[in-house]
């Protein structure tokens, strides 16, 4: 089983970069899935909107909420985040025809330290033996790290690299 992280630096746009890597695998013919992060517009509060994209199919789930002009906590919508995960697990169980080659998860953040969010996508991806590809800012790499018990395997570079990483995992044994 592959799973593949990146920390992102300063000088990485995270949502950029995995934007990146889903064009470049999807164009070279891989079935991926997961979701990719756009960020846009601008909320009441002056914040952008933040989308995801889901990966199997043409939907894109608002995952942020507007709480007004004065809020200041955190504008994450729950219940449509778990609506984007649960689609990307249902691509995750498609028959043989339909399997994922490679799971793109866009961040493993405070919801999957939580035990929600991506997490029980990443798992059911693991236990279906398709690699997994995450974002991890830094401050949940710790708790990536217990996640997956050390599993994971740091990837280095930039979009095309680590689309390549992603290929590499996701090729098929030959028999």
């Amino acid at each position: 089983m592959r799973l593949g992280y990146v920390v992102p630096g300063e000088s990485m746009t995270a949502d950029t970069v995995l934007v990146q890597v889903a064009q470049s695998l999807l164009a070279k013919g891989l079935r991926v899935a997961g979701a990719i992060q756009h960020n846009h517009g601008a909320a009441s509060n002056g914040r952008c909107h933040m989308d995801l994209e889901i990966l199997t199919g043409a939907k894109v789930v608002r995952i942020s909420q507007d709480l007004g002009p004065h809020a200041r906590g955190c504008r994450l919508d729950p219940g449509a985040l778990e609506e984007a995960v649960g689609q990307v697990i249902e691509a995750l169980g498609a028959g043989s025809a339909g399997r994922p080659d490679i799971l793109l998860v866009n961040k493993f953040g405070k919801q999957e330290i939580e035990g929600r969010g991506f997490r029980p996508a990443i798992g059911a991806a693991m236990a279906g033996d398709i690699p997994v590809f995450v974002i991890v800012p830094s401050a949940s790499l710790a708790a990536f790290k217990t996640f997956t018990e050390g599993m994971g395997e740091a990837v280095e570079g930039n979009a095309e690299e680590i689309a390549d990483w992603c290929v590499g995992a996701a090729a098929k044994p030959v028999s």
